[in-house]
């Protein structure tokens, strides 16, 4: 049994430990509010961008000379997964989530007899991805120094993955992050973003229907500079998104911390409090036994 002196060191030490959890509970309250405003407010843009790429895509006859983000290579041996997660713990399953969903996305694409490689976007993605594919991760880009996702980051990585698509024999990249839903809820998702995937012909009802769209100057024109940048907005999306979970998902370990913390501290004080009680109890009765005595 703890003595009283190690019990009440140890309530200390948890009571320490709540202020913590409590301060950075507050800490990621406060950042995400604008974290979220930022992912919300990209959704749109992001959403729009690939929904006419994926348009105009899909009224082009694909030809040799077609844009290579467009036409692929005409393999689909060689897939890369661009895997975006965060650089800092104390998030809860965040960012093991993220991690779980790319390797069900590679160990389907292996049972498939693909290829599979790894480009890792912040730090916590890289030991279960070395443990499991050490020879698969070709680059990483650093995003410890950034405190807030920036176009300028996305492009970097956009730029970078284009020059490796086109020339290291990668077929198709897939990008993996966690769609911020609300604190509790961040979705990890899979997405395919080279070579863009042409949008599915539905029919169509309505006035529109007979609309007639004439692009100036030509589709392949204006794909060969929506592509990249496409692929850079797609990227900033994932960004953003990765940054509202993050804190989400923080903000929430961070409370279920304290709370826990807060019962231990009552489980610890009920125990030091009968364990002095008994420490009274046992010196009255040796008092009174000794005056009896006397």
């Amino acid at each position: 049994m703890a003595s009283l002196k190690a019990l009440k060191m140890r309530i200390g030490s948890v009571k320490s430990t709540q202020k913590i959890t409590k301060a950075m509970k507050m800490v990621a309250a406060a950042k995400l509010r604008r974290a979220q405003a930022n992912a919300e407010a990209g959704r749109p843009y992001a959403t729009r961008m690939a929904d006419v790429v994926a348009s105009i895509a899909s009224g082009v006859t694909v030809t040799p000379q077609s844009p290579k983000l467009l036409a692929g290579t005409g393999k689909d041996d060689t897939h890369l997964i661009v895997l975006a997660t965060g650089d800092r713990g104390l998030a809860g399953a965040f960012n093991s989530n993220i991690v779980r969903a790319a390797r069900r996305k590679a160990d389907e694409l292996a049972a498939d007899g693909k290829k599979v490689l790894f480009y890792l976007v912040g730090r916590k993605g890289r030991p279960i991805i070395q443990r499991l594919y050490p020879s698969a991760i070709i680059a990483q880009h650093d995003t410890s120094a950034m405190k807030a996702p920036g176009y300028a980051d996305a492009q970097a990585i956009a730029d970078d993955l284009v020059d490796r698509y086109i020339t290291d024999g990668i077929d198709v990249v897939h990008l993996a992050y966690a769609q911020f839903r609300s604190t509790l809820v961040q979705e990890p998702v899979v997405e395919q973003i080279i070579p863009i995937k042409p949008a599915e012909q539905k029919a169509k009802t309505g006035p529109a229907t007979n609309v007639a769209v004439e692009y100036e100057p030509d589709e392949e024109d204006i794909l060969k500079v929506l592509l990249p940048r496409n692929i850079a907005v797609q990227i900033y999306r994932a960004l953003l998104e990765n940054q509202a979970g993050f804190y989400g998902s923080q903000m929430t370990a961070m409370d279920n911390a304290t709370r826990n913390a807060g019962d231990m501290i009552n489980k610890l004080s009920i125990q030091y409090n009968r364990q002095r009680q008994a420490v009274i109890t046992t010196e009255l009765i040796e008092i009174i036994s000794g005056a009896e005595a006397l």
